[in-house]
């Protein structure tokens, strides 16, 4: 997502950064360079227009402090604006109620039922909460099963009725929630078009019903301009609470993205970032605006650690790393901890600076950490703790079962006291950090 918006505007961007001030004649390039971007990622020329000229007029009306230089400032005015095209600040859900509903609403085909999924499996994890799926969707063929599904794998709860009154569905979901002490309610709606006056009023019904705390649009990043349409008609019919974009991760321009707070004041509250059912995050628009402009986003990297990395598990090896006593069984763990986080890829991208480092076209084949976990499994408690014991029988044996060679042990054991040395170095502040 944004990849391209992403290279256009920082090749624009870094124009200035040589220039001694800012004026009328060397911003006039680059504006018309940022306009033609956005224009391309399927910005609405209105939010263009009016992006560009606030850019501009900050520019050339800010002084440059002592602590910045004309580029730097530039930056931070580009960085500042999209923040606030974007949104502004992370929106949090609403959920005060006992228990709290959600409605999902959308389009056919928008992904909903299975994004109603990856919601209720987010806010279990998230908040450590009870979440009820609702089965409403009774017109789509098998949607309720493909519901049922979803719930199975998650080992969450679908209340289904069959082919039911969905606003009835939903009135008896609440009181079946409350009788066993669901924290959240999510209902999944029948996919509809805005202008189906019939299918709208069903919403009305059931908002009516059951008072939800929230009701969120699923709608498909990929839609371009004829998405702020539809929000626009649903949040006429029923007050939207939020969007969910879905297909962010993919061939998308971003657009929508950039258009949608502007233009309907309706905020974006979560992101699809992939089509498993843990491919959801919380959008955040500060994030967001420092990823398309090459400024990376370690905050989402914390967060993302703080879930899933052991802490206690964390400190012990810090520690090991201080004393230089860190060995085979301590990086193996780290392995274990890496891999909760998810692509590695994915986490490099989101580092600053990241493509001008090239990390963004760093390839790391999971079969390759797979091979140098074998490796490692294939030694003794004993040999993990004190890989110097490790002569050329044992490393004969441990390559036989592991399935890999020799040469390969031989690769690995360099390469982790290579990384030791420097890691007790790191630690005790006698290495210079390359940045």
């Amino acid at each position: 997502m944004f990849e391209n918006l992403s290279d256009r505007l920082q090749n624009a961007i870094k124009n200035i950064k040589g220039y001694g001030k800012i004026t009328e004649e060397n911003i006039e390039p680059m504006m018309r360079e940022i306009r033609l971007a956005l224009l391309e990622a399927d910005v609405n020329y209105k939010v263009v227009k009016e992006f560009t000229s606030t850019v501009r007029e900050k520019a050339l009306g800010e002084e440059v402090k002592k602590s910045l230089t004309p580029g730097e400032m530039f930056v931070g005015i580009v960085r500042d604006e999209l923040e606030k095209l974007l949104g502004g600040e992370n929106t949090p859900l609403n959920l005060n109620g006992n228990p709290a509903i959600l409605m999902l609403v959308g389009l056919q085909g928008s992904g909903k039922t299975t994004t109603i999924g990856k919601l209720a499996n987010l806010l279990r994890k998230k908040h450590s909460k009870k979440p009820l799926l609702v089965a409403c969707d009774v017109y789509r063929p098998a949607a309720i099963d493909q519901l049922k599904q979803i719930g199975k794998e998650l080992n969450i709860e679908v209340y289904s009725e069959g082919l039911k009154n969905p606003v009835e569905i939903s009135k008896n979901a609440i009181e079946y929630a409350k009788e066993n002490n669901y924290d959240y309610v999510l209902i999944d709606t029948a996919g509809r078009l805005h202008i189906d006056e019939e299918l709208m009023m069903e919403l009305e019904n059931i908002k009516k019903e059951v008072n939800p705390e929230e009701i969120l649009l699923v709608i498909d990043a990929m839609m371009g301009q004829d998405a702020i349409n539809v929000i626009t008609g649903f949040n006429e019919a029923i007050d939207l609470t939020g969007v969910i974009l879905t297909k962010l991760d993919g061939d998308t321009r971003g657009g929508v993205a950039l258009s949608v707070r502007h233009l309907t004041n309706v905020p974006i509250k979560f992101i699809g970032t992939s089509e498993k059912l843990d491919g959801i995050d919380y959008f955040y628009p500060d994030r967001m605006a420092s990823r398309i402009i090459g400024m990376g986003d370690i905050l989402s990297i914390v967060d993302k650690a703080n879930e899933v990395i052991d802490e206690e598990s964390a400190e012990k090896s810090l520690k090991k790393m201080k004393s230089g006593k860190f060995d085979l069984e301590d990086f193996l763990e780290q392995m274990k901890q890496m891999k909760k986080l998810g692509s590695l890829e994915n986490i490099l991208k989101l580092l600053p600076g990241a493509k001008k480092a090239g990390l963004d076209k760093v390839k790391i084949d999971p079969k390759e950490l797979a091979h140098v976990e074998a490796i490692i499994l294939s030694m003794t408690p004993e040999e993990r703790k004190n890989p110097d014991i490790l002569k050329a029988s044992r490393k004969e044996r441990i390559a036989k079962g592991s399935g890999r060679n020799v040469t390969e042990v031989n690769n690995l054991l360099k390469r982790f006291d290579e990384s030791k040395k420097m890691m007790k170095q790191l630690m005790n502040g006698k290495m210079k950090l390359p940045f």
